[in-house]
């Protein structure tokens, strides 16, 4: 019996809003990729990012322009040639790995080769705004033990001194969304170390990165935008501290394992992050981040309405995922 493949477009709407430096959505737009054999159903999901030219689309298109490989016996090291890497490989991959989780009736840690997962402390995103309305969200929020702070405008420093006054014990993860300039840059460097910002991410559009080289860094810097697959990280390595590892710009779960690994022997730290996805979106991701210096996969908790079952989040922890949901 050949595989049989579908794919699906869901909404889920965002409580509130998620801002940026590139815009604000309230709405979660996925594609889920299912294939099912002998039986059995192994089911991805990916959020299609237009930053990175990305669309519903176009990511549902490049799934199709292969589906006679996927109904075939394409595997997940076949699927890193016949697809370019980004969120349309993503879902493929993620959901051949929930099928052979199934059908084999082995988790897909175990197949991995990883050790079984643990909880893990995950930061939680606050969207840019004003000062206050940035400071009062954190103050919501300052039980909790990391927190990500979208900024990336021209005077990010008022933002970062309101949220960490609102938020003194929670550890603090800076996202500029590319959002500065050669012109600001040491400047935010400055105030980020004086109120002790545990890491900035990409700081500076993608293509600029050797700008960095030019100025002292007191606090970590991690790319995001900067790198994709594994093949970025040679030009990254001293311009950068870490890399922020996705699984919807690597092209699922098997490249990101290797680009962990070779990030690793270039004495980069880890981060592994995510788009607003539901808790499909977030579960391979936790087994990528088990041993991360830097984990932010709370795209659920942003969610007004998540899948059933979903991950278990309880205060700053999210659990591993319940075959039930995936792998």
């Amino acid at each position: 019996m050949t595989r049989l493949l579908a794919t699906a477009v869901e909404h889920f709407p965002i409580a509130g809003s998620f801002t940026i430096s590139r815009g604000s959505k309230t709405t979660a737009s996925v594609v889920t990729c299912r294939i099912s054999h002998d039986g059995f159903a192994g089911i991805g999901e990916c959020v299609p990012y237009g930053r990175y030219g990305e669309t519903i689309d176009s990511v549902i298109a490049e799934i199709e322009a292969i589906r006679s490989e996927i109904e075939a016996d394409v595997d997940r090291e076949g699927l890193l040639s016949a697809m370019k890497a980004g969120a349309a490989r993503n879902a493929v991959d993620c959901a051949l790995w929930d099928l052979e989780a199934k059908s084999s009736g082995k988790r897909a840690f175990v197949l991995a080769n990883l050790a079984e997962p643990a909880p893990l402390t995950t930061a939680y995103t606050i969207s840019l705004g004003e000062p206050q309305a940035m400071a009062a969200q954190a103050a919501q929020h300052a039980h909790r033990a990391l927190l990500k702070i979208k900024v990336g405008t021209a005077d990010d420093a008022s933002r970062i001194r309101a949220v960490r006054a609102a938020a003194p014990d929670s550890a603090i993860i800076l996202d500029a969304n590319e959002g500065w300039t050669e012109a600001n840059l040491a400047y935010h460097f400055g105030v980020c170390a004086g109120e002790g910002v545990a890491l900035i991410e990409q700081p500076l559009p993608a293509g600029q990165d050797s700008l960095l080289a030019s100025v002292s860094r007191p606090v970590p810097v991690c790319a995001d935008e900067s790198v994709h697959k594994t093949e970025d990280l040679s030009k990254l390595a001293g311009l950068y501290d870490a890399v922020n590892i996705k699984l919807d710009k690597t092209g699922g779960l098997t490249e990101a394992l290797r680009m962990r690994d070779a990030a690793r022997a270039l004495n980069l730290k880890i981060m592994v992050g995510c788009m607003v996805g539901t808790s499909l979106a977030m579960a391979p991701a936790v087994l990528l981040a088990q041993g991360a210096e830097f984990v932010d996969l709370d795209g659920a908790l942003l969610l007004s309405r998540d899948r059933e079952p979903g991950l278990r989040y309880e205060a700053s922890k999210v659990f591993p995922p319940l075959a039930a949901l995936w792998g």
